[in-house]
């Protein structure tokens, strides 16, 4: 836990570790800008190098436990995590802005992906296959890699660090986390709980810093995997480091969703899905939906002015109230960004329907708080219909009919969740199988992604590598394979020769 101070320590291989650059940044809570969370050690060469010599040791034991065994770990860990869940929660509350319903939302994802990755410790198969020649076979199993570089994003900074973590342990590796420098709290918890479940000193460490500290994890020679959460931006920068050190690297990054409204839809159900994905987390979600595209109808008009009523209803506050469905944004800078999207758009014809501005006035004055907003009159060129802003403002977009509606959604770099309402299961299929997406959703928002079994979160096109988190198929960032011949026939045998 933190000290009365609120200064924290790196924690390197389960040792509290003051950082030698004995410098700090200092964290706020986003809907109380006058609230000190905790102050942070920026991390250096130095820290890093150090955490990294105690994880190679720690790897020479950990690869060797059995699955099962570290399997242990990861369900007494979701144990601790249970007992804690409304203090981890609240933790999580004043370090987001998001608010307290949707902060237990995600700590019950923690727990969630713990359980399934401890499941996992009896499941990480390989394969069994026929040699070609006689009394001979093949198997080919799965092994750890080594250490992890885990540089994780601000807006989950719990359930994202246990995507990373929990396959990444359960397949015998070690880690490194990097935190965001705008959450960092919910991550200490998490490394901190590992410990306690009976992790061995040495297998996991968490590191603050900038960004410039997360390139030093991402350029060291000793680090083997890199799994980042962050922008295209940065996303591209690491994808070309890790290629040229040929380390495996897994990218999940930016969103530009939308639902496709069509004219069968059931419009009580679109009403609550819409307002769920473009307003939860305050817009602030990878897969959050920023796009509403509209097929022109009887009732589309009507249907727009049920929807505005509805977003100037929502509740926004602070986190930590009940009532509120709509926290603040995670910085004053950001706030300023989301807000010069809006201006930009008006300028380029679109029209407000609703907020547009900065909530100020009383306890908003305090915090990042900015209106639910919903802009109509936009073209799927405009910036606003192709560039992510991550707030709480939605484009609307009109179309014709089904296959304008999909290209539509199809007109932007990024490809991570589309999902299209309609009562006909063929169109809903066909839309499906053509949409430039990793996750579809039918009749249900953008955002949502469940955790386990065949759950592949990730994306396509500037979203991502290919890499999938949340489910069994994110063990293949985690590990290597391994074909081992058996012959068994006391004689020189040639494949394609004998």
């Amino acid at each position: 836990m933190p000290t009365a101070t609120l200064t924290y320590k790196n924690n390197i291989g389960g040792n509290l570790s003051e950082s030698s650059s004995k410098d700090f940044f200092e964290k706020y809570n986003p809907a109380d800008k006058s609230e000190l969370l905790g102050k942070f050690p920026k991390s250096n060469q130095k820290d890093l190098d150090n955490a990294v010599s105690i994880a190679k040791k720690a790897f020479e034991i950990w690869r060797y436990t059995p699955a099962p065994k570290r399997a242990e770990i990861l369900y007494r860990a979701a144990e601790i995590t249970k007992d804690q869940k409304e203090e981890l929660s609240r933790i999580l509350t004043k370090e987001t802005g998001k608010p307290i319903v949707e902060a237990r939302g995600e700590i019950q994802e923690v727990i969630d992906t713990y359980l399934f990755f401890a499941g996992e410790g009896r499941r990480i198969y390989g394969l069994t296959g026929q040699s070609e020649l006689q009394n001979k076979s093949i198997i080919t199993i799965r092994q750890p890699i080594g250490i992890c570089g885990l540089i994780s994003a601000w807006n989950f900074p719990a359930a994202v660090p246990s995507w990373k973590v929990a396959p990444a342990l359960i397949s015998g590796n070690v880690v490194i986390l990097k935190p965001s420098k705008d959450a960092p709290m919910s991550g200490y918890m998490l490394i901190e709980n590992l410990y306690k479940a009976g992790l061995p000193k040495g297998c996991a460490s968490i590191l603050f810093g900038t960004g410039e500290f997360g390139d030093l994890i991402v350029r060291h020679p000793d680090i083997k995997v890199i799994s980042l959460t962050g922008s295209v931006e940065v996303g591209k920068m690491v994808y070309e480091t890790c290629g040229r050190m040929l380390k495996k690297c897994a990218l999940e990054l930016g969103g530009k969703n939308a639902i496709i409204a069509l004219e069968d839809a059931n419009q009580d159900l679109l009403l609550e899905g819409v307002l769920w994905g473009a307003f939860g987390t305050t817009g602030q979600r990878c897969t959050s939906t920023s796009r509403l595209i509209l097929q022109k109808s009887s009732w589309s008009n009507s249907f727009l002015e049920k929807f505005v009523n509805a977003a100037k209803k929502l509740t926004v506050g602070n986190g930590l109230n009940e009532k509120t469905q709509v926290g603040p944004l995670i910085t004053s800078s950001h706030r300023d960004n989301v807000h010069d999207f809006v201006e930009r758009t008006v300028k380029e014809g679109g029209k407000v329907l609703c907020g547009g501005k900065s909530l100020t006035g009383g306890e908003y004055d305090k915090g990042n708080f900015y209106e639910p907003t919903i802009v109509s009159n936009i073209k799927p060129n405009m910036e606003l219909a192709c560039k992510e802003v991550f707030g709480p403002v939605l484009a609307v977009i009109e179309v014709n009919d089904i296959n304008e509606a999909v290209k539509v959604a199809n007109n932007v770099e990024y490809g991570l969740s589309l999902s299209i309402y309609t009562k006909d299961i063929n169109l809903a299929m066909k839309a499906g199988n053509e949409f430039e997406s990793g996750i579809v959703y039918i009749n249900a928002p953008t955002i949502g992604a469940e955790c386990g079994g065949a759950a592949a979160f990730g994306g396509w096109k500037n979203t991502g590598n290919g890499t999938r988190e949340g489910g069994v198929m994110a063990l293949d960032t985690y590990t290597q394979y391994k074909t081992i011949y058996i012959d068994y026939s006391d004689r020189l045998q040639r494949a394609q020769i004998d």
